[in-house]
C-alpha cells in the first residue's frame, strides 16, 4: 500500500494541515479532564464560585476550539481523500487505456471495472481514517499514560497492563482477516463478471431460454461473495464486544480502587474523575488503532490490484526512437508474418505475406478461425506479430509513434461500437472538429443519411449506451462513417457489411470506391457478393494463405474459395 503514497504527494500541505488541526484538538481534550479535577476538587469542594466561572470560562473556550479544529479537520481530509481518489481512478483508467488487447485479456475487463471503483474507494476510504485516526489515536494514548502517571501511578499500572491484552487482541483479528479480504476482491471481481456478461447478453440469454441458468451462476456467484463477507464479518463482530468488555471491566476496576484511593486520602474526587476520562481516552484511542487495523487488510488488498495495474508494463508502447512519420501513400506489407496467442498451443497467423496497395481494394476471407481479424489487428498494433514485420510505405509499424500510426487509419471494427451521445458525436469520434459537411458527407457515403434524416432531432438524435436504439445495420453503418469522416490513408473494415442488406451493400461499396479511390482498402469479409470485386482476395485456411489473386482466378485455383463459393454462390458460380 505505502507504494500508493506518490498520489499524496501533491498534497503534503494539507496532510500536515490535518495532521495539525487534529494534534491540537486531541490536545484540548486532554487538557479538559484536567480542569475539570480543578472545578471539582478546588471549585465546588472549597465553594470557590469565582474559581468555577474562571476555570469553566477556560473549558468553554477549549471546547470551542476543539469544535472549530474538529470541523476544519473533517473538511480538509474529505476534500484530500476526495482528491486522492480522483486521482487514482484517473492513473488506472489512464493506465487501461494505454494496454494492449493482450494486457486486457490477461487482467479482464470485470476486474479492471473493480479495481477502478471498488478498490480505490477502499484506498480512500482507509486514507480518510488515518489522516485522523493515525495522527489522534496514539497522541490521546500517549497523552493519556502521562496524565494518569501524573494523577496516581499506583492506579494508573491497572490501566496499562490492559494495553497488551488489547494489542494482541487486535493482532490476532487482523491475521486472520487479512488473507479473506483478498478473496473478497477476487469474488467481487468474479461477481461482477458475471453480472455483466449477463446484461451484455441479455438477449440471447432470453432467446434460448437460460434466465434459470444464469441465475443460478449469478446466485453461486453472489454466495461465494457472501460466505466469506459474512465469515469476515464474524470475526470482525468479535472485536467490538471484547473490546468493550475490556473497557467496562477496567472502568469498574478504576471506579473500585480508585474509591478505595480516596477513602485512604491518597486521591482527591475531581482526580479520580479526570483519572477515568484519561483511561477512556487510552482504551477509546487503541479502540479507533483496532479499527484502523481492520480496515488495513481490505485497502491492503485493494491497494496491491491497483499497484498491479500501474505497474503492468504495456506490451505495446512507442518505439524508442521512432522513425519519423513521413506522408506516404499508404501501402502495406506483410512480409513473413507469424502470430500466437499467449498460451495458445499454435500460431493462429503463419507465414503471411501480401502487399496491399494504394488505389486498390484487397480483401481478406476465410473459414470461421481462419485468423481474418486477427490479421488486422495487427496493422494499428493492437497486437504485435511475433516473426517477420507489417510495414506502411516500407517502414515497420512498430518503428512508428502509435498515434502517428493510428492516425492514418480508418478502422471499422467487427463489432460495431457506439457512444452514448448524438449520432453527430459518434461520428466525430472519427475526426475531432469535423464541420457539419463532413459529418453529413460521410454519413451520406455510408448510406446513413437517410434514417439519420428520420430521426427526430436528426444528426442531433441521441445515442443510448451501446448504441441500443439503433438496429445492427444502423450501428454498422455509423461506424463506418466515422472511419471515413475521418479521412485516411487506409481503411479496414472487418467484417463491417454483414448486417446490411445486399442493395444497401452495393451501394456502400461503390460509393466508398469514390472516397478511397486512390486509398488502400483492407476489407475482412464472409460474404463472396462483397468482395468479388475487389482487386485483389487473399484466402485464408487455419492461418495460412492457401489462395491470392482476383475473384475469377481463385474460382479457377483455389479449392478452399471454390468450397466458399459454392457454398454461397452454388455449383452455377464456379460453373
Amino acid at each position: 500500500m505505502w507504494k500508493l503514497t506518490r498520489f499524496m504527494r501533491p498534497y503534503i500541505g494539507g496532510i500536515i494541515l490535518v495532521v495539525g488541526a487534529v494534534f491540537f484538538q486531541a490536545f484540548a481534550e486532554l487538557m479538559l479532564p484536567n480542569l475539570m479535577s480543578q472545578i471539582v476538587d478546588q471549585g465546588i469542594a472549597q465553594g470557590n464560585i469565582s474559581l468555577i466561572w474562571q476555570v469553566g470560562a477556560r473549558m468553554l473556550l477549549v471546547a470551542l476550539g476543539g469544535t472549530v479544529l474538529a470541523v476544519g479537520g473533517t473538511y480538509l481530509e474529505s476534500r484530500l481523500s476526495s482528491a486522492l481518489g480522483r486521482d487514482m481512478r484517473r492513473a488506472v483508467f489512464a493506465r487501461a487505456e494505454s494496454f494492449s488487447l493482450q494486457e486486457f485479456n490477461e487482467l479482464g475487463t470485470a476486474s479492471l471495472i473493480t479495481r477502478t471503483t471498488n478498490d480505490v474507494s477502499q484506498v480512500q476510504q482507509v486514507f480518510l481514517t488515518l489522516t485522523r485516526v493515525a495522527a489522534r489515536a496514539p497522541l490521546m494514548a500517549a497523552g493519556g499514560v502521562v496524565m494518569v502517571l501524573a494523577k496516581d501511578p499506583r492506579l494508573a499500572t491497572m490501566v496499562i497492563a490492559i494495553l497488551p491484552a488489547l494489542a494482541l487482541i487486535i493482532v490476532v483479528v487482523a491475521r486472520k482477516v487479512m488473507p479473506l479480504f483478498r478473496k473478497i476482491q477476487g469474488k467481487l471481481d468474479q461477481l461482477n463478471r458475471v453480472a455483466r456478461e449477463q446484461l451484455m447478453g441479455v438477449r440471447v440469454i432470453r432467446a434460448f431460454d437460460r434466465v434459470e441458468f444464469e441465475q443460478g451462476r449469478f446466485a453461486d456467484a453472489n454466495k461465494d461473495l457472501t460466505t466469506i463477507t459474512l465469515r469476515v464479518s464474524r470475526i470482525m463482530a468479535l472485536l467490538m464486544p471484547l473490546m468493550s468488555l475490556i473497557l467496562n471491566l477496567t472502568t469498574v476496576g478504576i471506579v473500585w480502587f480508585g474509591s478505595k484511593r480516596i477513602d485512604m486520602g491518597h486521591m482527591a474526587v475531581g482526580d479520580m474523575m479526570a483519572f477515568t476520562q484519561y483511561a477512556m481516552h487510552i482504551l477509546m484511542s487503541l479502540v479507533m488503532m483496532s479499527m484502523i487495523f481492520v480496515m488495513l487488510p481490505r485497502a491492503a488488498a485493494s491497494a496491491e490490484r491497483i499497484n498491479e495495474v500501474l505497474e503492468k508494463d504495456p506490451r505495446i508502447t512507442d518505439p524508442e526512437r521512432p522513425v519519423p512519420t513521413q506522408k506516404g501513400r499508404g501501402q502495406v506489407e506483410f512480409d513473413g508474418v507469424t502470430f500466437t496467442y499467449p498460451g495458445a498451443e499454435a500460431p493462429v497467423l503463419e507465414n503471411i505475406s501480401f502487399v496491399a496497395r494504394p488505389g486498390e481494394t484487397t480483401a481478406i476471407i476465410g473459414g470461421t478461425g481462419s485468423g481474418k481479424s486477427t490479421l488486422l489487428n495487427l496493422i494499428p498494433r493492437f497486437y504485435d506479430a511475433d516473426s517477420g514485420s507489417v510495414r506502411i510505405d516500407g517502414v515497420d509499424v512498430r518503428q512508428l509513434p502509435l498515434t502517428s500510426l493510428r492516425e492514418r487509419l480508418g478502422y471499422v471494427p467487427q463489432r460495431a461500437v457506439l457512444f452514448s451521445g448524438t449520432i453527430a458525436s459518434n461520428i466525430r469520434a472519427g475526426k475531432d472538429g469535423a464541420s457539419a459537411e463532413e459529418v453529413e458527407a460521410a454519413a451520406e457515403t455510408a448510406q446513413a443519411l437517410d434514417f439519420i434524416l428520420s430521426k427526430e432531432g436528426e444528426f442531433e438524435a441521441p445515442i443510448s449506451q451501446g448504441g441500443a436504439n439503433v438496429s445492427g445495420g444502423q450501428k454498422q453503418r455509423l461506424a463506418i462513417a466515422r472511419a471515413v469522416v475521418r479521412k485516411p490513408d487506409i481503411y479496414l473494415f472487418d467484417d463491417s457489411f454483414s448486417a446490411v442488406d445486399f442493395k444497401t451493400d452495393a451501394k456502400l461499396r461503390a460509393a466508398l470506391e469514390k472516397v478511397a479511390r486512390d486509398k488502400t482498402v483492407i476489407v475482412v469479409a464472409q460474404r463472396i457478393s462483397t468482395i468479388m470485386h475487389a482487386d485483389q482476395i487473399v484466402v485464408l485456411d487455419a492461418g495460412r494463405i492457401v489462395g491470392k489473386g482476383t475473384h475469377k482466378e481463385l474460382l479457377r485455383s483455389c479449392p478452399v474459395y471454390q468450397e466458399i463459393a459454392a457454398s454461397q454462390l452454388g455449383e452455377e458460380a464456379l460453373a
